[in-house]
């Protein structure tokens, strides 16, 4: 029986709550307002699917004993592995056998103890990356462009649906009411499925995972949870895993997560991941002229970076809802309607980051990150008209 979206499962929770988090506090924030109305083609995702496998981990060197009897405290301590690549697009049945390298390793929050999950490279069985491994092109990237040192922090927004395969918590026969008061709600009505996502807070903190904060996000049952600031290729790594494990929590709860940048049509928000980005220059006392000289340079290739930011975009970059059109570029101190926002704080200080908006809610993150230092340190030119 689907569970009931307006009450709390406690049950589910409780395990999730029950892991430790180290020195991490989470704070939640309150603020007086009034009310107003008005995907399966890779291992990892891709249109919403996820991939995953399990397996004891054999050591290397390959003489070694079949599973490891302390825990894994380097990455060099696990063996190269292989999946069958024709059955998730990226290998042809005739030659299907696609290699995965271990790259960065978390802790399990779901079988505790010294289990890990991993994040693996994947590459063709000649040594090539596969075509969908842009964590490749995005580590060559992060080390060319290590003397700036680059941060990032993304905020992930997203859609929880139920069984049903309406928006978790609408009315079976109806809609809730304009959006308003959902916003970082707070109350029966405004929020859904708080407890799924506490839990997935908490598992990410076990995990390693850098997560820095939720919120309820403008349109009822979306959701949004920032990741960082990590260094290069970090991000990617991070981001990942904090989207298995929320989808893989969301199981237990009988929800399924839409990483859509659009998944309603109407006077409803679309969902985004946009994209915060900093580095050593733009940190330093008068970093704003590095700013702004860095928006320059992302608007000479717009277009291209909007070929990366994320499939269906154009349904979300409208000029609406908070976004530029997908057709045009802009850039505005706390202006939520332009391309790249500069926080007020920042401008105030002359130092610190800016927030690129255009990045839809099912992004490689890799990629984006990987673009951002390409256009803005690598001096990546624009393509030719």
């Amino acid at each position: 029986m689907p569970l009931d979206p307006s009450v709390a499962q406690p049950a589910l929770l409780q395990k999730y709550m029950d892991l430790p988090q180290g020195d991490k506090i989470q704070a939640a924030s309150h603020t007086r307002r009034r009310r107003h109305t008005g995907l399966d083609d890779v291992t990892g995702f891709q249109n919403g699917h996820f991939r995953s496998c399990d397996h004891s981990l054999i050591p290397v060197p390959p003489h070694s004993p079949q599973t490891l009897d302390g825990p894994v405290t380097d990455i060099g301590e696990l063996k190269e592995w292989n999946f069958d690549g024709s059955s998730t697009g990226q290998a042809e049945g005739r030659d299907s056998d696609v290699f995965l390298r271990p790259a960065a390793i978390f802790r399990d929050p779901f079988r505790g103890g010294n289990n890990i999950l991993v994040i693996a490279e994947t590459f063709n069985n000649d040594g090539t990356p596969n075509k969908h491994n842009h964590r490749y092109s995005c580590s060559k990237s992060m080390e060319a462009a290590k003397a700036h040192e680059p941060w990032f922090g993304l905020e992930q927004e997203y859609t929880i649906f139920g069984a049903d395969g309406r928006p978790y918590g609408w009315p079976t026969n109806g809609f809730p009411g304009p959006q308003g008061p959902y916003y970082c709600g707070v109350g029966a009505g405004k929020v859904y499925a708080r407890d799924m996502i506490e839990a997935h807070y908490r598992a990410c903190l076990y995990a390693g995972v850098t997560i820095s904060g939720i919120n309820a996000e403008v349109m009822p049952s979306q959701w949004e949870f920032q990741v960082g600031p990590c260094p290069g290729k970090d991000m990617g790594d991070h981001l990942w895993m904090a989207r298995f494990l929320l989808i893989r929590i969301a199981e237990e709860w009988g929800i399924t997560v839409s990483l859509h940048p659009k998944p309603l049509a109407g006077d409803w928000n679309g969902a985004g991941c946009h994209t915060n980005f900093s580095t050593k220059e733009t940190r330093a006392e008068g970093g704003l002229k590095t700013i702004n000289e860095m928006i320059k340079k992302l608007e000479s290739r717009h277009m291209e970076h909007i070929e990366v930011y994320g499939e269906d975009n154009d349904m979300r970059l409208s000029g609406r809802h908070e976004t530029a059109h997908i057709s045009s570029f802009s850039a505005g101190v706390a202006n939520r309607g332009c391309s790249i926002r500069i926080p007020r704080q920042v401008a105030f200080e002359g130092k610190g980051y800016f927030e690129d908006r255009r990045p839809a809610s099912n992004i490689d993150p890799y990629r984006v990150c990987d673009i951002m230092v390409q256009t803005t340190l690598l001096s990546a030119p624009p393509r030719s008209s």
